[in-house]
């Protein structure tokens, strides 16, 4: 009897350090740990470095899209990408007369598909370099390797990296990047 209740103790540990493994596995972003079984919204809004993105996403009224089924393959650009952009910017995009530009440029950072690095990388070296990717948003990116880093060039030419890659989600999957991306005008 001791022996067997040992036994299912030892095994009790062994899982809950492969459970707490599979979370270790996610990288943090923004300070907060990022959980698999949470949605792409559930795990944002716990980022210190995405607030303005969960603001813009609250105005555009995506909360219940990016909390939905899914997949989706979201390339978020962090607060300091945001303030980047040309002063007045952000405000004038959250501003309820432009939600429909708002909308434009927040779907442009969305694929409908659960696409992690490595297939992303695949992609690109099939398609010799540089592989076009459509997002929801009806903007096509251009995906790109600098060294070991995925870059993506947006329809105005301008260039993010992705800064912290693979942050699964229940419904997809989170690549934080340093530049907002832009519809052509």
């Amino acid at each position: 009897m001791i022996r067997f209740t040992l036994r299912t103790a030892a095994l009790a540990s062994v899982f809950a350090l492969s459970a707490f493994a599979a979370h270790a596995e996610n990288p943090k972003v923004g300070g907060a740990a990022m959980f698999e079984d949470k949605t792409i919204v559930e795990n944002a809004v716990n980022s210190k470095d995405h607030t303005t993105l969960v603001a813009a996403v609250k105005a555009a009224g995506l909360v219940e899209t990016l909390s939905g089924a899914g997949p989706f393959t979201v390339f978020a650009p962090t607060n300091e990408a945001f303030a980047a952009l040309p002063a007045g910017t952000v405000d004038s995009l959250l501003k309820p007369e432009n939600k429909d530009q708002l909308v434009k440029v927040l779907t442009c950072h969305v694929v409908s598909a659960n696409a992690m690095s490595d297939a992303i990388g695949k992609m690109i070296a099939d398609d010799k370099g540089d592989h076009p990717v459509k997002t929801v948003g009806g903007c096509v990116l251009s995906a790109k390797m600098d060294g070991d880093k995925i870059t993506l060039t947006d329809e105005t030419g301008g260039t993010a990296t992705v800064t912290i890659a693979d942050v699964k989600q229940s419904n997809g999957v989170i690549h934080v990047i340093d530049k907002v991306l832009l519809p052509k005008a």
